[in-house]
């Protein structure tokens, strides 16, 4: 059961199931007392397809009995598990220890399985079918929801099937994304280039980059004040991926090309929570996944078609700036 936030929503929960529970035995017992007048049963006056009639015969002891052992139970059960607000009750059990509990012993049961995975190396891993059908299974409990179940992403969360990378797409760098994570910050810089009509223009310079159709009179006067822009992105716009700053060249968009899109990304910049719509934080999985687990999720990953060939850097650094 979750904490409440006042006592008065334990006492609420509890007096509720409690006077609930003494209530069905007191109707039972009430009930139990009735008998027909002069101990014989008499018709109810219901009659059903002509011939089916009901009487006011009593129920039989062994049903009644059955009965109060269910109310027994009820008693019994909030004694020991919980049920009535804020107890735990005597054996102080809860989902989440179960779960720990289960995860712990499928963790002893299962790890020397995956285990032999750690002495293989991605690229290798890619290519084993045995190890991708893993992966898969891995992908979809844990990142397609944001990713999809076919790694095309959707909007704000990357497409994980092509060339396009943030941060890097070689072997090391996808282990070391679902490994710490990703934590990219775009700053609001609506200010800094000369508010609504700066931005505006700003949006029609970004647009000019990747060659989409733009009002050119404003892509020029914004083009000077583009190295705000650039401290992330490069002078060129083609971004940097030791920082995550996409390139803003290709015709690839994490949020959208449309200008409107682009405005509201430079006027409010991107935060730092995947989870909520237009923000782009990735979550560490080092806490959830084993070491084994994770290198079979980058094996899938990089099996997809998208994965580039390894790099002498072992892990980019985190990411100060989010896709566009």
């Amino acid at each position: 059961m979750s904490d409440f936030t006042s006592n008065f929503w334990h006492w609420y929960v509890a007096i509720i199931s409690l006077v609930s529970i003494v209530g069905c035995g007191v109707l039972l017992w009430v009930q139990s007392k009735a008998r027909a007048p002069k101990g014989k049963a008499e018709l109810h006056g219901h009659v059903w397809d002509d011939d089916l009639t009901e009487y006011n015969n009593p129920m039989p002891s062994w049903w009644m009995w059955l009965f109060y052992l269910t109310i027994v139970f009820a008693l019994g059960y909030l004694v020991v598990y919980p049920g009535l607000g804020n107890f735990a009750g005597t054996f102080k059990w809860t989902s989440a220890n179960e779960y720990e509990a289960e995860m712990q012993q499928a963790n002893a049961q299962y790890a020397p399985l995956f285990e032999k995975y750690l002495k293989v190396d991605i690229v290798t891993l890619s290519k084993d079918r045995e190890a991708n059908a893993v992966g898969q299974r891995l992908f979809l409990n844990s990142c397609a929801q944001c990713h999809g179940s076919d790694a095309g992403g959707a909007k704000g969360f990357p497409n994980l099937r092509d060339k396009d990378w943030l941060y890097g797409g070689d072997p090391a760098t996808i282990e070391a994304s679902i490994t710490n994570g990703r934590n990219g910050v775009m700053p609001a810089l609506g200010a800094a280039i000369g508010g609504e009509q700066g931005v505006k223009e700003m949006a029609e310079y970004v647009r000019s980059l990747s060659g989409l159709k733009h009002d050119a009179a404003m892509a020029a006067a914004a083009k000077p004040k583009f190295a705000i822009c650039g401290a992330c992105h490069g002078a060129d716009g083609k971004g940097n991926q030791q920082v995550g700053a996409p390139n803003l060249t290709d015709d690839i968009w994490l949020y959208s090309s449309a200008a409107e899109e682009i405005a509201n990304t430079i006027t409010n910049g991107r935060g730092t929570n995947q989870l909520v719509p237009g923000q782009s934080a990735m979550p560490a999985h080092k806490d959830k996944l084993e070491p084994a687990k994770i290198r079979l999720l980058a094996a899938y990953v990089y099996s997809l078609g998208g994965g580039m060939p390894a790099v002498a850097a072992a892990e980019a650094p985190p990411a100060t700036a989010p896709p566009k």
